[in-house]
């Protein structure tokens, strides 16, 4: 039994390419080399699956293009742009107008349309508004070494690189999140928040630190 698609399929390298036969393909789609589309898969219209992709059990949405990532058992929403090098975990879903980009990794969390992870985050148990920021290097932090815990993010709010979010928090709409904080309680709307130890210079100092490593 062949898997079902629309009409102008495109696969580029037929021979690289794997697609069981539960999968269902829309109309319009490109399919580039070194995919594997497995299980129940349905992908829409107008897709890009570009090359290098490992889906399985993964809705993708119309328009959505599809780089060099890995997806199980996710929803991705209509007109996002995943990878390269993303990996969207069981529960992960992406609203209409989602980036996430490179180590990129997302696990039993939401995220609203038109927000934005672009690099380096993990994001995991959380539900995250519309046209958030999440910067790189942030971390929702959900285990506490016994048991997992949520966090909410508003609508338009800016989480900055480096952040740490320690589950469970709830952070309001059109909040500030300085890049290097650690947030541990509640934060509302429209705060901002730092919290950092501030640099400390030392001047004309730097020659006697470098000497010291030298001579170890």
């Amino acid at each position: 039994m062949k898997y079902k698609h629309g009409k102008n399929l495109k696969i580029i390298s037929k021979r690289s390419v794997f697609i069981d036969e539960t999968v269902v393909i829309g109309d319009n789609v490109t399919i580039y080399e070194n995919n594997r589309l497995e299980g129940n898969t349905v992908i829409g219209d107008n897709v890009v699956v570009l090359p290098n992709n490992y889906l399985i059990d993964t809705k993708v949405g119309n328009g959505t293009i599809i780089n060099h990532s890995q997806s199980e058992k996710a929803d991705i929403g209509n007109n996002c742009n995943v990878g390269p090098f993303a990996r969207l975990r069981p529960n992960a879903k992406l609203c209409d107008n989602v980036h996430v980009g490179d180590f990129v990794e997302i696990k039993n969390a939401t995220l609203g349309e038109g927000t934005k992870a672009n690099h380096l985050a993990y994001i995991g148990d959380a539900d995250i508004g519309k046209e958030c920021n999440i910067g790189c290097g942030a971390i929702f932090v959900n285990y506490n070494g016994k048991i997992k815990q949520r966090t909410t993010v508003g609508d338009n709010s800016f989480i900055g690189s480096n952040c740490n979010i320690i589950a469970p928090v709830n952070i309001e709409s059109n909040t500030f999140i300085c890049a290097g904080t650690t947030v541990t309680s509640d934060v509302n709307e429209d705060d901002f928040v730092i919290g950092r130890v501030r640099q400390e210079t030392k001047e004309n100092r730097a020659h006697e630190y470098l000497k010291k490593i030298i001579k170890k």
